[in-house]
């Protein structure tokens, strides 16, 4: 199972953004996360929400949702 670290891209497996690809910018405990997407609204979220892609991005702790949307794109 990949690490949960800042900068490792997943995918929402529940809500209204299910399947959206995200990436994590912040780990708040071991069950919530900060993530945001182009198309996920930079919000908090559970882990058992999210499947971890072996893909990592090289971003800063919180980075705006500009830069991760550049990423992503």
């Amino acid at each position: 199972m990949p690490a949960v670290d800042i900068g490792r891209v997943c995918k929402k497996t529940q809500g209204r953004e299910k399947g959206k690809k995200c990436v994590i910018i912040d780990v708040i405990d071991r069950n919530f996360v900060v993530v945001t997407g182009p198309d996920v609204r930079r919000r908090r979220a559970n882990m058992d929400h999210l499947m971890l892609l072996d893909e990592t991005v090289d971003i800063q702790r919180n980075a705006s949702d500009e830069e991760v949307t550049g990423i992503l794109k």
